[in-house]
């Protein structure tokens, strides 16, 4: 019996590796935030309303926070594997995301806090996982993620 190889496009490296540094930057602000806190939302400019309004989150949304950044992460990783379980990081990841952004808008009042360019950054930020998840499925749709 053949068994047909499907060769790595160079796109995938090119796409991985984005991800992986996209993804990895969010990592580094939330390991920041979770070790130094008000300094560090200080220094990127944070009001303090912003700061008390995010300290008065419950765990829960913390947890969808890191499920977020760190679902992406290992989808980046998994991707340059070239394994299939990419495109389910990048799923749980993106989920996370819009549960939370949801929650904070409607729940948390988000929209008393958030100013257009932080809505607009969101918006980007929703995008760019959207992309992530599609391009992992159209790997594993084309085989090259097994």
């Amino acid at each position: 019996m053949n068994s047909m190889t499907v060769r790595t496009p160079w796109h995938l490296w090119v796409v991985g590796g984005l991800s992986l540094l996209w993804n990895g930057f969010g990592g580094y602000l939330y390991l920041m935030t979770q070790m130094e806190g008000e300094e560090f939302l200080r220094s990127m400019g944070s009001t303090q309303a912003a700061i008390d309004w995010q300290a008065s989150m419950p765990a829960w949304m913390n947890a969808l926070w890191a499920i977020g950044v760190w679902g992406g992460v290992l989808g980046a990783v998994l991707l340059l594997m070239r394994m299939k379980w990419a495109m389910y990081a990048f799923l749980a990841s993106l989920a996370a995301m819009v549960i939370s952004l949801v929650a904070s808008l409607t729940v948390f009042n988000g929209m008393n806090v958030y100013t257009t360019a932080e809505l607009v950054q969101t918006a980007v930020l929703t995008f760019i996982a959207i992309g992530f998840l599609l391009y992992s499925r159209m790997m594993v749709r084309k085989g090259v993620l097994r």
